[in-house]
């Protein structure tokens, strides 16, 4: 009797779970760009971060700038990353608010990087270029702006 109840409550709690975390539209997505980023955060504790990036993208550079990506929580850092753009079709759609989905990207090598989404369905993963540099987001994420 007890043993069902512990089953019948994992179970529930696996049900609650997956009817509360939001969807992430799993497809076959390739490639449609590029990004390298370059930043700098200023961190104790609670931090600044702020950044340029250039995008390649239909044979062409676009320039953007970027806010709010963390590399650490104490001190002066600065970090460069690179990554794929997924899911886009025209510039218009790469500025935004992203937020990260899923439990991150391992790379080859065993890197680890971020996969964001912005609310045009626009994906980045994006890992650090130095190695041993863990990339971090705030709750907020990291927004583009000014694409050019």
């Amino acid at each position: 009797m007890r043993t069902n109840r512990i089953l019948l409550s994992l179970a529930m709690a696996a049900f609650l779970l997956l009817a509360v975390t939001p969807g992430v539209a799993q497809g076959p997505y390739y490639a449609v760009g590029s990004v390298s980023v370059d930043m700098t955060t200023v961190a104790a504790g609670v931090g600044a971060s702020w950044g340029s990036g250039v995008l390649r993208f239909q044979g062409q550079r676009h320039l953007f700038k970027i806010d709010g990506l963390s590399v650490g929580n104490v001190g002066v850092s600065s970090i460069s990353a690179v990554g794929n753009v997924y899911n886009m079709t025209s510039l218009s759609q790469f500025a935004g608010n992203y937020a990260a989905i899923g439990a991150g990207v391992t790379l080859a090598g065993g890197m680890a990087g971020l996969r964001m989404q912005n609310q045009s369905g626009v994906i980045i993963n994006l890992y650090a270029v130095q190695q041993g540099v863990q990339l971090n987001i705030g709750p907020q994420g990291f927004t583009i702006s000014g694409v050019k």
